[in-house]
């Protein structure tokens, strides 16, 4: 693809790190039974991230035994639409704050209200 950024598998994944490390630590510290992937492909075209699982205000007594949400972050999704590594480091930021505001109940209206 002409004209998108090249940045390695490895790279992406520490600026996904990163992202992750900006979110301030009482939130982290509530974050239950998730886990955070790159994944190179969407399984739709435009989508930078997605979260899949139950949200932690729907999570009752009844939950327990379950598989962990997951919260994929699309490495080419999001280098296609970047020109620059400061382009990509913006872009991951806000699509994992996004992904993680949906572990926290947060619909996408009222991220996008919030800037996410």
């Amino acid at each position: 693809m002409a004209g998108v950024i090249e940045v390695s598998r490895e790279r992406f994944e520490e600026l996904v790190a990163e992202a992750l490390d900006t979110i301030p630590p009482e939130l982290t510290r509530v974050m239950n039974n998730v886990v955070v992937v790159v994944v190179d492909d969407p399984p739709e075209p435009d989508l930078l991230g997605l979260y899949t699982g139950i949200p932690l205000t729907e999570r009752g007594d009844w939950y327990a035994g379950v598989l962990p949400d997951r919260i994929e972050i699309y490495r080419n999704s999001i280098l296609s639409i970047c020109k620059s590594e400061s382009d990509v480091v913006h872009e991951v930021r806000i699509t994992v704050v996004h992904e993680v505001g949906h572990h926290f109940g947060i619909d996408d209206d009222r991220l996008h209200e919030l800037g996410w």
